[in-house]
């Protein structure tokens, strides 16, 4: 009897460890689980590695991913409760700080130059040849504020052409039918207008004039609320970054995939991005460069000032993982 009984306890036992250790498991699987708004171009190179190479998995992350063509609409998901996660560049970030929505700018991740492609009978040789002509751009975003820098390099203003807004997608269709002369925007929207349009299609030399940084961004509460998640999402980036600096060949294959391009397109455009896990003064500068345009051209809710950026820079995150990819000197 007494071994009947004892077996019994034993097999009771058993039964509540492996339930316990079931709903654990169950438990830490939902909170691992994490929604990914991510622009689906290279510019998110380090998001799309992390994912396809299992690095994202290998840190315990369950990704799902909503793809989006603007930095603007991945932002907006997360505002919206879509996704915990955004990759966004720092037009949406700082309409976001000037509409005092809680995010949290976690680490930039990406930069590379916007450029302008321009249609072969617009006759657009100069930046001053602008004048006039039909410009599309993409209001909320990079491309936005690259074409006020663009026109003020020309000595021009927006009154001396006709802005079209456009999404990046809808810029080449608007081109080959005519009804634009010239875009502003991120690659591979440019790349994709030379090789459709052929020598219809003519990139205006404003090298140097405009960097884009792409960035990670989530609510104040996500992050309060997940702090593991988010470091865990970091660190699958920073090991990204090794992997695609270490095989450059390798992850022009993967990212090309992921994004629809052909490999020797991507290729040729590969110099453009420069990937690096990091919040530094570059980040820091671009950010109030981009509020002060907004407060010069009012593009900003009413009543709206300066951002106190050290409420929307969160260095706690990346510093943990690696003290020496923080360089913020100047205080936010």
């Amino acid at each position: 009897m007494r071994s009947t009984t004892a077996l019994r306890s034993a097999v009771f036992v058993l039964s509540a460890s492996l339930l316990f250790a079931t709903l654990g498991r169950a438990t830490a699987d939902e909170v691992l689980k994490v929604r990914l708004a991510q622009n689906l171009g290279p510019i998110s190179g380090l998001t799309i590695v992390a994912n396809a190479k299992g690095i994202f998995a290998k840190q315990g992350l369950d990704i799902s991913v909503s793809n989006f063509t603007s930095g603007k609409q991945c932002l907006d998901t997360v505002l919206g409760g879509g996704a915990d996660i955004a990759t966004t560049a720092e037009a949406p970030v700082t309409a976001a700080a000037m509409a005092q929505q809680p995010i949290a700018f976690v680490a930039g991740m990406e930069y590379s130059d916007l450029k302008t492609m321009t249609a072969a009978s617009a006759g657009i040789k100069t930046k001053a040849d602008l004048r006039g002509k039909r410009i599309a751009f993409t209001a909320g975003t990079g491309s936005e504020v690259y074409t006020s820098v663009l026109l003020k390099a020309a000595g021009l203003t927006s009154k001396d052409v006709t802005l079209v807004n456009l999404r990046p997608q809808e810029m080449l269709p608007a081109m080959a039918a005519g009804s634009i002369d010239a875009f502003d925007t991120w690659e591979p929207h440019v790349a994709n207008a030379k090789k459709a349009l052929g020598e219809g299609a003519i990139p205006l030399d404003t090298k140097g004039l405009y960097s884009e940084t792409f960035n990670i961004v989530v609510t104040q509460s996500y992050l309060a609320a997940n702090p593991a998640i988010v470091g865990k999402f970091l660190a699958s980036l920073i090991e990204a970054e090794g992997w695609l600096k270490a095989n450059p060949g390798d992850a022009i294959d993967v990212i090309a995939a992921a994004t629809g391009m052909k490999r020797e397109e991507l290729a040729s455009i590969w110099p453009d991005y420069v990937y690096h896990v990091r919040l530094d003064d570059r980040i820091l500068a671009t950010l109030k460069t981009h509020a002060a345009w907004r407060l010069e051209t009012g593009n900003h809710p009413p009543g709206a000032s300066m951002p106190d950026f050290s409420k929307v820079l969160v260095t706690a995150p990346l510093k943990t993982l690696d003290p020496d990819r923080v360089t913020l000197e100047t205080r936010p």
